[in-house]
């Protein structure tokens, strides 16, 4: 009981930061044909219980992938425990995911209840687990191999029943290759892939997703929403976006913070890829009328 009750007190308390850190969460949003594939892997993969890999670059909505799939599979009753590979010390590794028990090391003074018991007959999402040290990485594996963890501190373990979801924003085949990531674990991981493309493969959700962005950033600042112009959504369609839908988030923020007349103007960065195309031109053409006149003087 006195177990059962300290996980329950931790689970509560993580849930509850889960819910201030993710207020703004939203559906995957568009139409495109990237996005409706990655609608028809959520369909096929949510019911089951397999591991899904999430690749992509960062602020594609890795994570938003996650939810979904989360939320649509047999095990929404359960948590989703989200663990932020790339911010764990290599130190707090093994108290982190698996936990610990009193006195196992210098400051542990109480139980801790680690993220996979918390998420057990649920779902962990592995946020960056592209990151993870090698030997963490052989850790996690044999958890993951064995469905089994102990706790810090203790010599028994218990079975656990967890399902997988990881995301990553390094190619992990890659990684694979020159020795940073373990071969069986990325097969392990890699049973069901899906591929989070960037926002410039796919204009066609810009205006949809600036009007959503538009509509929140307008409510959260107590304003009526604001239009956008055909002129402006050709202006955001024609940027890359390196920062993908994070960054359009950020620009329309900003755009809405300082639209003192009622009319959006979004401030983005000159482009930086033409500027370096008509650099090269002018460069060409340079040699070109060197290479002319060097001509006619012979």
């Amino acid at each position: 009981m006195e177990s059962l009750e300290r996980r329950l007190e931790a689970e509560n308390a993580y849930l509850q930061d889960e819910l201030r850190s993710n207020a703004n969460h939203t559906e995957l949003v568009g139409d495109s044909h990237e996005v409706r594939t990655i609608l028809h892997q959520m369909e096929l993969v949510a019911p089951t219980s397999s591991t899904v890999l999430i690749t992509g670059e960062s602020g594609t909505g890795k994570e938003l992938i996650a939810r979904a799939i989360y939320t649509a599979s047999l095990r929404r009753e359960r948590p989703l425990i989200r663990v932020n590979c790339s911010a764990i010390p290599r130190e707090l590794f093994e108290s982190e995911f698996f936990g610990h028990s009193t006195g196992a090391f210098t400051g542990a003074v109480s139980d801790r209840v680690g993220r996979f018991e918390l998420a057990d007959g649920g779902t962990i999402f592995l946020d960056e687990v592209g990151e993870l040290p090698l030997d963490q990485q052989a850790k996690l594996l044999r958890v993951l191999q064995e469905q089994q963890i102990g706790r810090v501190g203790k010599c028994r373990s218990r079975k656990i029943d967890v399902r997988v979801i990881a995301a990553t924003k390094r190619n992990l085949k890659e990684e694979v290759t020159a020795r940073r990531f373990r071969e069986d674990l990325f097969f392990r991981l890699n049973v069901f892939p899906i591929s989070s493309p960037p926002l410039r493969d796919r204009p066609d959700d810009i205006a949809m997703l600036a009007l959503l962005f538009v509509r929140r950033a307008c409510a959260r600042a107590g304003r009526l929403e604001l239009p956008i112009s055909l002129g402006d959504v050709e202006g955001l369609k024609a940027y890359r976006w390196p920062g993908n839908i994070r960054e359009l988030e950020n620009v329309v923020e900003h755009a809405v913070i300082t639209a003192g007349d009622g009319r959006l103007r979004f401030d983005l960065p000159s482009p930086i890829r033409s500027v370096a195309t008509f650099t090269d031109k002018a460069v060409a053409h340079m040699a070109d009328c060197d290479d002319r006149g060097s001509a006619q003087g012979a």
